[in-house]
């Protein structure tokens, strides 16, 4: 697997996506396998309710991981899911690039995780973990804080843009 600078855009070849169906486990355990995928090095995790055969309700497991983690990765979905088969769907995933950005709010700096397509940020989104970490440390509602952050970044950015138009 050759190893990718996050931050810059690119393409990873040799992506796989394992789905597994089952109707016979606790979900209780989803966070806990989920877990043990993300440090074993799956891409992505994410669980989606359906409806199986005979109207049975289950849940269906997708995992996104490069091809070389493949045998882990079914050594853990076998081993810790009730499911007695496994679906393969190659994959090739356009990831943008990534930079991050501090920004002061009333509860200290707090980083955001801007996304760059071609070089320019589409995308946006204050850090969890340090949003949760100001909110519990200061009282505070963590959605005040992530509209802060939010509104932190926009009035940064715009300063920035002001300034480069006033030095052209």
């Amino acid at each position: 697997m050759m190893p990718f600078d996050h931050r810059e855009e690119h393409i990873d070849e040799g992506m796989v996506v394992i789905q597994a169906n089952m109707d016979d486990m606790n979900p209780e355990t989803c966070s806990y396998i989920s877990d043990l995928l993300f440090e074993r090095g799956a891409n992505d995790v994410y669980w989606i309710p359906i409806i199986m055969k005979k109207g049975r309700p289950g849940i269906m497991l997708n995992v996104l991981a490069h091809d070389t983690a493949l045998g882990v990765m079914e050594e853990i979905i076998f081993r810790e899911t009730t499911t007695l088969g496994l679906r393969y769907i190659r994959a090739s995933c356009h990831r943008l690039g990534r930079e991050f950005v501090e920004v002061a709010t009333p509860w200290g700096g707090i980083r955001v995780k801007v996304g760059l397509h071609r070089g320019e940020a589409v995308q946006f989104a204050p850090e969890f973990k340090e949003c949760e970490q100001a909110a519990k440390t200061y009282g505070v509602p963590l959605k005040q804080v992530y509209d802060e952050v939010r509104r932190a970044f926009m009035e940064q950015r715009q300063r920035a843009a002001d300034s480069r138009e006033r030095s052209e």
